[in-house]
């Protein structure tokens, strides 16, 4: 079967052979030669910039390009003007790949890759897929994610999914419904994967779960599913590994950088330490030691069309000590910078973990299938939940008292019962969203 990834990366001119040549001789190097050769690509990078970037070389003028640790911190609101503006000499938009970030991190951009960075990036999935034994060029993918609503766009995304041998579930209607569509196209088709968003696929779980059924007995093809775009937390993943019957792979990625980390065979979550630098600082900038949570920052080792050197993803996360330099292991992830509840007390807390908190009382409760916080005021929040029956008092006490334990007193809990929850046009669920300004 054609398969549309190959056929457009070739036809577009991006050299994916080369780009598995080149990643398969990075993995081949020894533990001593690949430092040696990330603090060559590091340098490399660096170096171009500042001789071919009028953006970066005014962003940081000065700079000591030896002295790592000094270079400034890239932030995504640094990133916000126009993109002409930030493309390296004799870049043209033309002859590179021009896409845009989804803006869940409050900063939305256009940015640009090479030719090359691209193509490694699917040379870079293709690789990671390959560990759970996917191919993207065979494999058979159930594809968990949101869909244009327009007629033409719809229709163009089903012949992409037909040329590239997926099939889509679009996740805008999640109602009991439609999961059971869901489930009957499961019975009749031999899906190898599932692939989408963490929490639309959670909810078809639980739906599996009401009805008593493992979707590997009902579709034996199945291998794996692959959970990206969302947190996926250990409860999840448990419910997940149940009620699909399959292995849970996380994926951790942004569209502007590449696939960041990967879950492999023995569970790890492995950071993709071949075509970029991730590093974990703390507020001054300065990497943490491995185990303690900080800010993920993550150089593009090739991207030459615009620079991403030590740029603030946004988000929160932590190393595994039995990590190396050349096989990094995520221990974390803990969240967004800017998803932070500021509580009356004065006191701040990542958003996740209020989220976790509510997480662990309300699954008590089997009938509540999702939920989404929203902090309101310093003292005030709501919860928005989907559920079969409503919460009876009790079970709401249960809420603000747990609330109250870990967070403090004088919180103001409202619940609200919806029959689906509001996902953003691309399909993701943002569990938590503070509308508290510091």
């Amino acid at each position: 079967m054609l398969n549309l990834f190959d056929f457009t990366l070739r036809f577009k001119g991006f050299p994916i052979e080369e780009a598995t040549r080149h990643l398969n001789e990075i993995q081949s190097l020894s533990d001593d030669a690949f430092a040696n050769s990330l603090e060559k690509r590091k340098q490399d990078i660096v170096h171009f910039h500042l001789n071919n970037n009028a953006f970066y070389t005014d962003l940081v003028r000065g700079i000591n390009p030896k002295d790592w640790n000094s270079i400034p911190v890239l932030t995504k609101s640094d990133l916000q003007q126009p993109l002409e503006k930030r493309l390296s000499n004799g870049v043209s938009k033309k002859k590179v790949y021009i896409n845009k970030t989804s803006g869940s991190g409050g900063h939305p951009f256009t940015f640009a890759k090479d030719k090359f960075t691209h193509a490694l990036t699917w040379a870079m999935i293709q690789n990671r897929f390959s560990w759970h034994g996917i191919n993207l060029k065979k494999s058979f993918q159930a594809r968990f994610y949101g869909i244009p609503l327009d007629f033409v766009g719809y229709q163009k995304e089903r012949l992409k999914d037909s040329l590239s041998n997926r099939y889509r579930f679009p996740i805008f209607d999640l109602s009991e419904e439609k999961l059971e569509q869901f489930f009957q196209k499961f019975i009749k088709m031999p899906f190898d994967y599932i692939n989408g968003y963490t929490s639309s696929i959670v909810l078809f779980a639980k739906f599996l779960q009401h009805k008593n059924v493992i979707l590997k007995d009902v579709c034996p093809t199945l291998k794996v599913c692959m959970v990206t775009s969302e947190m996926l937390f250990e409860s999840d993943k448990k419910l997940l590994e149940a009620w699909l019957g399959v292995p849970i792979v996380n994926e951790y990625g942004a569209s502007e950088l590449d696939l960041i980390a990967y879950t492999d065979t023995n569970d790890d979550f492995i950071v993709n330490s071949e075509t970029l630098f991730v590093e974990i600082l703390d507020e001054n900038n300065r990497p943490v030691p491995k185990g303690k949570v900080g800010r993920i920052v993550i150089t593009s080792l090739y991207n030459k069309a615009h620079p991403f050197i030590r740029y603030d993803i946004g988000d929160w996360g932590s190393f595994n000590p039995n990590g190396t330099l050349k096989k990094p292991i995520l221990k974390s992830l803990t969240g967004r910078t800017n998803d932070v509840a500021l509580l009356p007390n004065g006191k701040k807390v990542p958003g996740l973990t209020f989220y976790y908190v509510t997480k662990s009382i309300i699954e008590d409760n089997s009938n509540v299938t999702e939920f989404v916080v929203v902090q309101t005021k310093t003292d005030a929040f709501e919860i928005t939940y989907t559920s079969r029956i409503p919460l009876r008092k009790k079970e709401k006490e249960d809420i603000k008292n747990a609330l109250e334990k870990y967070l403090g007193t004088g919180l103001n809990l409202t619940l609200n019962r919806v029959e689906t929850l509001d996902r953003s046009r691309r399909g993701k669920l943002k569990q938590f969203t503070t509308l508290v300004n510091e």
